[in-house]
């Protein structure tokens, strides 16, 4: 399991305890790949700071994985504890459930309106903001330097540049020459940053009015040029794209084995560990750079336990510079507010540095519909059927038209 953000994630573990007038009960993700570099000690530290400032508040706080994170706050809430906080994968079903408090309600004006205007839209359900950003990725085309420069290319803008990048790689024996994951594990992001990049009209699952427009005769197109002018030429590689998971395409780019692929931040230490000379573009449309590139945002939300004064100061706190940028540097994420964000642009810092791509992309990001309730159908519907869409045999069309029909049928049942 993974987190919206495509972040593994292992350990868990508690943080502060002890007795006050109000005890906050926060439940959160790990974002760390290892017990040294779990979320927790992030948390332990930022609690510290608030409680020596509020005598009157405790904030006790429990990581998990996320494997087990969702899981986990659901089952509180099934059993009637919800806790005060939650910083998790999706609020649709609480908000639709009427659980959770909106963020007006909570958040200073101040911290209302630093938030980016994309992220806070898709916090959204039923036109009231319930879901608060709290990290962000976004997508970027890799591209294996040494390979390219091998095969005497160089970084593709268009569709047939891509194309014509990866048969010179197949030329030159490498592996994968654009490794394409429409495994299970997160074929739906892969998929959406393709249907973004479609040309005009291309609009990823849904139009403007949050309609799904999963089969339409752009994205179709979209997946017939993918199914014949890149698998059909064998430039994927090896292993056929519905059975290849993301976690395994980075894996081959940071052994070398890959001369490009879409990624987002945490593939820039994975493929710098293993010594892989990289370099980054914005992700190629039908004839030039693509329209919107894709978001992908993790989200808290705040559950009415009658806490709402103290939850709203701590979060007030938990969204301050500091602390927003210590865990955007940490973990290798984007800033979810705008003055994180532009600190971060104007910083000479290594690691901001080498955010920037990412951050450039952010402006123009678009996010899956996670203020749908149905989302969640939607998206197993697409992992577990898009990889037959460029098989051999596959349609698109076919495929794409039974993927609309599950998320209209899903649609008509759930509140959204």
């Amino acid at each position: 399991m993974v987190s919206a953000l495509g972040m593994a994630a292992v350990l868990g573990g508690c943080g502060s305890t002890g007795s006050s007038d109000v005890t906050l009960r926060l439940v959160a993700a790990d974002y760390g790949d290892s017990r040294a570099h779990s979320s927790k000690k992030y948390w332990d530290d930022l609690v510290k700071d608030y409680e020596s400032t509020h005598p009157d508040v405790k904030v006790e706080v429990s990581v998990y994985s996320w494997n087990d994170v969702d899981r986990k706050v659901k089952e509180m809430v099934d059993a009637g504890n919800a806790p005060d906080l939650a910083q998790i994968g999706a609020y649709a079903d609480y908000a639709a459930a009427g659980k959770l408090y909106p963020a007006s309600e909570l958040l200073s004006i101040r911290t209302q309106a630093n938030f980016l205007s994309q992220l806070s839209d898709a916090g959204q359900w039923k036109f009231t903001q319930y879901g608060i950003p709290f990290a962000a990725s976004t997508r970027v085309l890799f591209y294996n330097k040494t390979l390219f420069a091998k095969a005497g290319i160089t970084p593709p803008t268009t569709w047939a540049e891509l194309a014509a990048d990866a048969a010179a790689l197949k030329d030159k024996g490498v592996k994968y020459p654009f490794a394409l994951p429409l495994g299970p594990e997160e074929a739906q992001a892969e998929t959406m940053q393709w249907l973004l990049a479609g040309g005009n009209g291309g609009s990823g699952y849904t139009d403007d009015i949050g309609t799904y427009t999963i089969d339409s005769a752009t994205n179709v197109s979209t997946f017939t040029w993918l199914k014949d002018d890149l698998v059909g030429k064998g430039l994927t590689g090896p292993v056929a794209p519905g059975k290849l998971n993301r976690a395994d395409a980075f894996a081959a780019f940071a052994d070398g084995q890959v001369g490009m692929l879409n990624g987002h931040p945490t593939l820039i230490q994975q493929a710098a560990a293993k010594g892989v000379k990289f370099g980054t573009v914005p992700m190629p449309g039908r004839t030039g750079k693509a329209r919107a590139s894709m978001g992908v945002t993790d989200w808290m939300m705040a559950f009415k336990n009658g806490h709402r004064d103290q939850v709203g100061d701590f979060l007030d706190f938990v969204y301050n510079d500091k602390n927003v940028l210590d865990f955007s540097r940490t973990y290798g994420l984007l800033p979810v507010t705008s003055s994180a964000s532009n600190a971060m642009s104007a910083s000479n810092d290594a690691t901001d540095k080498s955010l920037r791509p990412f951050l450039e992309e952010l402006p123009s990001t678009e996010l899956y519909p996670v203020g749908k309730t149905s989302w969640a159908a939607v998206s197993a519907a697409v992992k577990q059927n898009i990889g037959q869409a460029v098989t051999p045999n596959g349609s698109p069309n076919g495929v794409l038209t039974r993927i609309q029909a599950t998320a209209t049928a899903a649609d008509s049942t759930t509140a959204n």
